[in-house]
């Protein structure tokens, strides 16, 4: 049995989980009684979500009443900053070789982390606007996105994805994710992402002010955490610019209706398929996308045309390793498996960059 107790002004509140046997804790007058699986179920209760209090750090049980809550299998950390969520690969998510695609993957990295601030309490609309945020019409933009993906995950496997965010100062803030095969535990892939504020009214990028960062601080880690170390890691690593001529392209593509999101921008994960657009097929057909990196550098918008440049890119350093503890890995450059190429998105109109972006390819096992 899993049960989450936390002391909130003396009283002991108890949170229920359905527990590896099926059996559900149910709290009455702060005693706990298990009731069998094989017991007619009774009506689920109202699910409870753990919020920090600003003043005290502690963390609060808030009744949640959406029907989303009794659905999703997630929930908060005991420490009350990480949370973590499982999600079944779908048949419409994989592709030709029966495994998420990249696209799933950062779709899904998105989705947990918008279940993440609206179980802590932020704004139902997804992107962790705070109130003062919402008064000022500023809203979270991505200037970065770095995942690594180590083994991807079939059609039908649980991926069980473990999400947190902290400050980067006046910047923006940062919010890192491990990715785990909820069957073994192992370790399957990382991501790390930095956002940025935007003016939803004029599109022009803010500076973060002590009202904001003090919103939404309680919910960071008291001490930095990071999916990837600081030192030796490809996600900070600099994207040169793209130089014409570039040695593949797609030009012409154009964002579809669904590719905007709420904040009436393209949303970033289409940016990815754009870039992949230009990869060779040869490479496509022998390799898989290990790691990629990108540069949001301005946004898109429904009626832009957008085309797509990839060249190779010669590794500084011939030798790849992956090496890591639970919670950190690194990654250098590549291997003679291994190809790794620098692309570009840009405006038909008038060439003005969109994207940058960096991928790395390893040959797949069958190969």
């Amino acid at each position: 049995m899993l049960k989450l107790s936390c002391n909130v002004t003396n009283h002991l509140h108890t949170f229920s989980f359905f527990s590896s046997d099926s059996s559900l804790l149910i709290p009455v007058n702060r005693r706990t009684i298990a009731v069998s699986s094989s017991q007619p179920r009774k009506p689920a209760l109202d699910p409870l979500r753990a919020v920090i209090s600003a003043d005290q750090g502690s963390i609060s049980p808030v009744n949640s009443c959406t029907p989303a809550d009794r659905f999703r299998a997630g929930r908060l950390m005991e420490d009350g900053y990480s949370y973590k969520e499982k999600f079944i690969v779908r048949s419409y998510e994989v592709g030709i070789n029966k495994t998420a695609t990249v696209e799933t993957i950062a779709n899904l990295l998105q989705e947990v982390a918008c279940n993440h601030v609206q179980n802590v309490g932020f704004s139902t609309d997804g992107f962790a606007t705070t109130l003062t945020m919402r008064k000022l019409h500023l809203i979270w933009v991505t200037a970065r996105m770095h995942i690594e993906i180590y083994k991807y995950p079939a059609w039908s496997d649980v991926v069980e994805i473990e999400t947190w965010c902290q400050s980067e100062g006046r910047i923006g803030t940062r919010r890192d994710w491990i990715l785990r095969d909820s069957a073994t535990n192992e370790v399957i892939g990382r991501a790390t992402s930095k956002w940025v504020m935007m003016n939803q009214d004029t599109r022009r990028l803010q500076r973060v002010t002590d009202e904001v960062r003090d919103e939404y601080l309680v919910f960071c880690p008291r001490e930095p955490r990071l999916a990837f170390p600081e030192e030796n890691n490809s996600s900070l690593k600099k994207i040169p610019k793209l130089e014409d001529p570039a040695q593949y392209s797609m030009l012409g593509l154009k964002p579809r209706r669904a590719d905007l999101d709420m904040n009436q921008h393209v949303n970033n994960v289409t940016y990815i398929g754009w870039v992949l657009e230009s990869i060779p097929q040869e490479i496509i057909d022998t390799h898989e996308l290990q790691v990629i990196t990108l540069d949001y550098r301005r946004e898109c918008q429904q009626d832009d045309i957008v085309d797509s440049l990839t060249t190779s890119e010669v590794p500084d350093d011939p030798i790849s390793k992956i090496s890591g503890t639970n919670g950190s890995a690194t990654t250098s450059v590549q291997g003679h498996n291994e190809s790794q190429f620098l692309h570009m998105l840009r405006l038909s109109e008038n060439g003005q960059e969109i994207n940058r972006g960096r991928t790395q390819w390893r040959k797949k096992s069958s190969q």
